[in-house]
């Protein structure tokens, strides 16, 4: 039978997420095991780690859109997306630095070719140009997506 503090809890993870988070924060703090919501905790640990591959994807899925526009747009290259570039660049190195287990994910040809995919949709939606101007594949190595000198010529 559950606990009416286990019960509360649960209702709080409902109502109002924040309070229950500061909630299970000081649980934890006291070392309350026995009082912990462990089922949405272990839920909450899980998207947690879903958040830091997402933020991954969406900042490599910049990254590529833009290189794409770079490459299949030379007349409209900006310095604003040479912003966009090196920022999500940057973002990417972050959070390499702190989570390196999400290197596993670009040395993924399925995952990169997944974000490669959406960038590469977002690229012709921006652009207006068809889908036939833009590799199936993803042109550019790993190394090139990060290296923070690159920028793709038309010619390749």
């Amino acid at each position: 039978m559950k606990s009416i503090k286990l019960q509360i809890l649960q209702t709080l993870y409902e109502q109002d997420f924040y309070a229950w988070v500061e909630q299970i924060a000081e649980l934890l703090r006291l070392q309350h095991w026995d009082t912990l919501d462990l089922e949405h905790l272990i839920e909450e640990v899980v998207d947690l780690g879903k958040s830091q591959q997402r933020a991954l994807q969406s900042a490599l899925r910049l990254v590529l859109s833009h290189l794409l526009k770079w490459k299949y747009q030379p007349e409209r290259r900006s310095h604003s997306w040479q912003v966009t570039i090196t920022r999500e660049r940057l973002n990417i190195d972050e959070l390499l630095q702190e989570s390196p287990s999400l290197q596993r994910f670009l040395n993924d040809a399925e995952w990169i070719n997944t974000t490669y995919q959406r960038a590469r949709r977002e690229a012709m939606v921006e652009t207006s140009l068809s889908e036939d101007n833009f590799a199936i594949a993803c042109p550019f190595s790993v190394d090139e997506i990060l290296d923070l000198d690159f920028y793709p010529n038309v010619e390749e």
